[in-house]
């Protein structure tokens, strides 16, 4: 490979890159300059002017097949490299999950690890309630949906009867005067319904099971060895009750006895499908994804 690749970012991330204190993209440009590649860097505006040549975009949408897409996969130092910005199109959501190819102890010691990271001294637990961790444009299906999260609200409280349900607002999406009349109507009707904003960090740990169309709580959830049902489609799919798969109903009745080998899996999605920037071998893995899609 000895034509140019062009990497469009936002201003910040374009500054950290061009500065050399961007981990992941630097090893990126590491790696195409040992093939003999030069590399700019560009804002992420210039994209739409893009002609002819190869790219990498950050978390959009790819201009043309010779257009790849990085992408963090849910924390730092693991990244994606992938020829769609969809999650759930993503080689690791069509791989399959053998646990028993994943060596039990380590991947024990790498979950608790992790979690303790990221958590703290969060204890896990289970105290009772569904925590539903909501995204935005709560009123609409979209494609990758089975249904709108109200309508997943409404397929929780009907199912499981007994549970308190918790329903979490993102702190970062933005909610109109229907989407909150609309939460509010079930704090209204059922007793053992709450909304709150954010708090994921607290709830998280204490729940019985996640509902969510294809939040990244969900994903943080297996840390707590929390089962989860999925309304939409994900990378992380695999130890999920796919409401795709399965139905809403069959998802709903399976995910509260879920009990999948949850350190196994994390370790296979981040250690073996995901590229750990912060691992020596990184820059090997990154060589191999471009070489997966014809770069080198």
């Amino acid at each position: 490979m000895s034509d140019a690749v062009t990497i469009y970012l936002e201003p910040q991330m374009r500054r950290s890159a061009e500065a050399g204190a961007h981990n992941f993209i630097g090893k990126i440009e590491a790696v195409l300059g040992r093939a003999g590649c030069a590399v700019r860097f560009a804002d992420e505006e210039e994209r739409f002017n893009h002609g002819a040549g190869r790219a990498l975009v950050h978390m959009k949408p790819p201009m043309s097949a010779d257009t790849l897409v990085i992408r963090r996969v849910y924390a730092y130092p693991f990244w994606a490299i992938e020829a769609s910005e969809k999650r759930w199109e993503w080689d690791v959501a069509q791989a399959r999950f053998e646990a028993e190819s994943v060596p039990p102890r380590k991947a024990a010691r790498f979950a608790e690890s992790w979690r303790r990271r990221m958590f703290g001294e969060a204890v896990p637990g289970r105290d009772g309630y569904v925590y539903i961790p909501l995204q935005g444009r709560i009123r609409e299906r979209r494609s990758f949906q089975a249904a709108s999260s109200l309508e997943m609200i409404e397929a929780v409280l009907a199912h499981d009867t007994r549970r308190d349900v918790v329903i979490g607002m993102h702190p970062k999406e933005r909610y109109d005067a229907a989407d909150i009349d609309a939460l509010e109507k079930f704090e209204h009707r059922f007793d053992r319904v709450s909304v709150v904003m954010g708090q994921m960090e607290r709830l998280l740990p204490r729940c019985d099971y996640v509902v969510s169309q294809n939040s990244a709580a969900a994903f943080f959830g297996f840390f707590f060895e929390k089962p989860c049902a999925l309304f939409g489609k994900i990378d992380f799919h695999h130890i999920a009750a796919n409401v795709h798969e399965l139905g809403t109903d069959e998802a709903l009745r399976l995910v509260p006895d879920l009990r999948p080998d949850f350190a196994r899996y994390l370790w296979w999605f981040w250690q073996e499908r995901s590229i750990n920037a912060g691992r020596p071998e990184a820059e090997d893995v990154i060589a191999a994804r471009l070489r997966r899609f014809g770069w080198m």
